[in-house]
């Protein structure tokens, strides 16, 4: 009868609001003779839950002020000054923590972890961009993504892809997405968060890798347009699903196209379609509706190939695990193969559990790799048919067209469109 009771107390100690200033007090850090000084942190300190509200607000003014900048305003200029803004608020003051990138794993630990709680800011974090882009297109990478922004920053002298490489490498986005939705819902790794390549500038510390990584990124980011978001971000694929069926979209003029390709060349995303020619939108030939008849029939096979494939490799991506890798080791100590020990198995000795048992988890855990595998293969599989489905669909335009999956909305075709630029003198006159 007493438990219940030690938990209200326990619980009522919890929200005394002296609690952590005076647990502080009384139990001040060691002071060893050796000399030893304890580690910097290289994560941002906890907010208070009333700045974590703050943050969700910025957020959403932020968005609505980029649809409007986009859709209603048109303005190059005033898009760039709010991505600065992010840049500096979201990346630099706020270390870009919390991320909308990163809430997709929260999202997935949540949905197979019945005991993982989401926070509600992070939710919110992650569903206001698909909101938004489900209505306004893909507002959120325009201007209040950090990461976006750093990289469209540094962007000096572009140059243009052929579209099969950016069709083929931006198919690295859906593996990297497949891949943390497999880890973080068997509990394993957030890997997002752990390889974002641009935390490091943002918390100014970080480990050489990932240094490397963001740096080799912006240098490459010079030359080609946002290299991350095109062929890496694995949130940047589910704005690209929803951007799809968007309400509104970015339309490069106000009125009729005249056709002067001035967009296309400022567009340094390829995101701008060309119109079709009567020649080019002609019923196929029997040969070219054999080729998509048989993409259609091999989609099946190629989520299988890939389901099996990535099945087949269950074992070394369950070592991704903490239980898998201490399992290993404990077989390794026990039969002989290692003479040492780990801090991780004497701390598994001290607590008495059966190593059995620790063989049990361990082989269960790569059972679900094992069926996440199958998921994440045939998932693989499904977008490699499907995008070559799409390249064989003929679809008619009769005039420039950003594409609305690959639009980033940043707004430079704006600048470069002569009848953008005559509507805008004519409001600058009334104006004045």
């Amino acid at each position: 009868m007493r438990q219940p009771w030690s938990r209200i107390i326990i619980f009522s100690l919890l929200l005394w609001p002296g609690r952590f200033a005076w647990a502080a007090e009384r139990f001040p850090p060691p002071d060893f003779d050796s000399g030893y000084q304890l580690p910097l942190t290289v994560t941002p300190a906890p907010r208070a839950q009333i700045y974590e509200y703050l943050d969700v607000l910025v957020l959403l003014v932020a968005l609505a002020l980029a649809a409007y900048l986009i859709l209603k305003k048109r303005s190059r200029r005033a898009i760039f000054a709010l991505m600065v803004f992010s840049l500096i608020y979201f990346g630099f003051w706020r270390k870009g923590c919390i991320c909308p990138i990163g809430a997709v794993q929260n999202v997935t630990l949540a949905i197979f972890d019945s005991h993982y709680a989401i926070p509600v800011t992070v939710l919110l974090f992650f569903l206001l961009p698909l909101v938004f882009t489900l209505f306004f297109g893909r507002v959120f990478c325009a201007a209040v993504c950090p990461l976006g922004a750093i990289q469209d920053a540094v962007l000096v002298r572009p140059v243009r892809l052929p579209e099969w490489v950016d069709h083929v490498v931006g198919l690295l986005a859906y593996v990297y997405l497949g891949a943390a939705v497999l880890f973080a819902a068997t509990g394993s790794a957030f890997i997002i968060c752990q390889y974002d390549p641009f935390v490091s500038f943002f918390r100014l510390t970080g480990g050489l890798n990932i240094l490397i990584l963001g740096g080799s990124l912006l240098l490459i980011g010079l030359f080609i347009g946002r290299p991350y978001c095109r062929f890496l971000c694995p949130y940047g694929v589910i704005l690209r699903w929803f951007s799809r069926i968007s309400q509104q979209r970015v339309t490069i003029t106000p009125n009729d196209c005249i056709n002067c390709r001035l967009c296309e060349e400022s567009c340094p995303f390829g995101a701008i379609q060309t119109p079709t020619t009567a020649e080019y939108f002609t019923p196929p030939p029997d040969k070219e509706r054999l080729s998509f008849i048989i993409l259609l029939i091999l989609l099946p096979v190629f989520m299988l190939l890939g389901g099996w494939s990535i099945s087949r490799v269950n074992e070394p991506l369950s070592l991704m695990h903490k239980t898998v890798r201490l399992a290993e080791r404990m077989y390794l100590e026990e039969t002989g193969k290692v003479n040492d020990t780990t801090n991780e198995s004497d701390a598994f000795r001290t607590t008495g559990e059966p190593v059995d048992e620790l063989y049990r988890q361990a082989r269960q855990i790569r059972r679900q790799f094992s069926w996440g595998g199958w998921l994440l293969g045939g998932f693989i599989g499904l977008v490699i048919g499907g995008k070559s489905l799409g390249l064989a669909v003929r679809r008619k335009r009769k005039e420039y067209e950003a594409d609305r999956a690959r639009c980033l909305a940043c707004g430079r075709c704006y600048s470069y469109c002569p009848i953008e630029r005559r509507k805008f003198a004519i409001i600058c006159e009334k104006t004045i």
